[in-house]
């Protein structure tokens, strides 16, 4: 029964590694609401002037630094009621429990330079998903 009970372990992959990266780019999760929070104090914005409706948050870069322990960069956009769009880059580093297992650095976008290039058809998101 031992033996069984020990191949089977061995066979079964850890919930860790079923779980992959943690995803934390909701407008909601923890990059967002606290580049919001930045923006806010900063004199930036209010919550009067955006529509949190159209928030996009979208990750750019995670690096596992550790066990289960990702360092995450996000490009954040909030439009304003008038339709203007304010652009925040963040950094903080996350795990598969919490989003939150740093503060949040928040980089202010104020202009973007060189061509906007369309979306790559051929990129698949999914092969980032398997990425070591």
């Amino acid at each position: 029964m031992k033996t069984v009970i020990a191949i089977f372990a061995l066979l079964v992959p850890s919930t860790q590694a079923l779980a992959g990266v943690p995803d934390c780019s909701g407008p909601e999760r923890w990059p967002t609401s606290l580049a919001f929070v930045e923006l806010k104090n900063a004199g930036i914005t209010t919550n009067d002037e955006l529509d949190f409706d159209k928030t996009k948050t979208v990750r750019l870069a995670s690096e596992k630094i550790g066990k289960d322990l990702y360092r995450q960069i996000h490009l954040v956009t909030f439009t304003r009621k008038s339709g203007e769009t304010i652009q925040v880059i963040t950094n903080n580093d996350a795990s598969n429990e919490e989003c939150s297992m740093s503060g949040v650095e928040v980089y202010l976008v104020s202009k973007r330079l060189g061509e906007q290039l369309p979306p790559n058809p051929s990129f698949k998101r999914d092969a980032l998903k398997r990425a070591p």
